[in-house]
């Protein structure tokens, strides 16, 4: 995350269109708009635009955006834009294109962020997602890591969403019983920060701890294994150990997968495969 924060400070002081990838609830949408109030553009439009609900008609309204009335500073945050249809893709490629026919020899008055839950690369080349969409819009892209990858990020947003919705509520900010953050920092979170938001909040507007945190709970003791052999538990090390390294060696690289596979001595097929594994990738070549 460190690594993203310095990124999203490169990428604010200029007009390169930024991709953020990740699962639903990880925050896409935050980096975007954080990128957008650390940029020149701060004060400026930011509107945000649901792919998964466009039409050809309604992208067609997508290049007045890019005309002269607009005024300069406009941020157009496609959010899932994997989500587009084809004939949708091929529409905002052509508006892009204008767009940057426009912006042609002065300051570029629209600047461009996308959010995908799919890597877009490996759609790209299986054929889901236009390439030449995906070269215009993907020319720098931040992977937010899951919460379960980064779970030292757990205190400090439990504690910032207690906050936030004391303030909300009227009331005192709670605190949490050693056994209940003990089941926080357990849990896998498959919905992200979006979810751990929501607990939180379900426990400061009842003011009790105990229901909010009982399915919870339940979740964590049935992941549990029930039994360990020592067989078992090596695997489980050895597997935990592949991840760490792997995900060591492409924040070294920026996330450059064929640095990457180099640098861990595996074909570049091998790593898309293992990616895939550990919920990184949908498909592979």
């Amino acid at each position: 995350m460190r690594g993203v924060q310095s990124l999203m400070a490169g990428i604010a002081a200029t007009d390169i269109p930024l991709l953020v990838v990740g699962e639903p609830g990880v925050g896409k949408e935050a980096i975007a708009v954080q990128v957008h109030k650390l940029s020149p553009r701060r004060d400026g439009l930011l509107r945000r635009v649901d792919c998964s609900a466009l039409s050809l008609g309604d992208l067609d309204g997508f290049l007045q955006l890019a005309g002269s009335d607009c005024g300069a500073g406009t941020t157009v945050f496609l959010d899932e834009i994997g989500e587009l249809d084809y004939a949708c893709q091929a529409r905002l490629v052509e508006l892009l294109a204008a767009t940057d026919a426009i912006s042609h020899g002065r300051d570029r008055q629209v600047w461009i962020a996308t959010t995908a839950r799919q890597e877009l690369e490996l759609e790209a080349r299986a054929g889901r997602f236009r390439e030449d969409l995906y070269y215009r819009i993907g020319a720098v892209s931040v992977r937010l890591p899951p919460l379960r990858w980064r779970r030292e990020d757990i205190s400090v947003l439990t504690s910032f969403f207690l906050a936030k919705y004391a303030l909300v509520f009227g009331r005192p900010k709670p605190s949490l019983s050693a056994a209940a953050l003990r089941v926080l920092h357990s849990y896998s979170w498959p919905g992200n920060i979006r979810e751990l938001e929501n607990t939180v909040k379900r426990i400061v507007a009842l003011g009790d701890e105990r229901l909010p945190m009982a399915d919870i709970e339940l979740s964590v003791e049935k992941s549990q294994p029930k039994g360990h052999s020592l067989k078992q538990a090596a695997r489980a090390a050895s597997r935990q150990a592949e991840r760490e390294l792997i995900l060591k060696v492409l924040g070294r690289t920026k996330w450059n997968r064929k640095k990457a596979a180099e640098e861990l001595q595996i074909s570049y097929k091998a790593l898309l495969y293992k990616l895939k594994q550990i919920g990184l990738g949908d498909s592979v070549d």
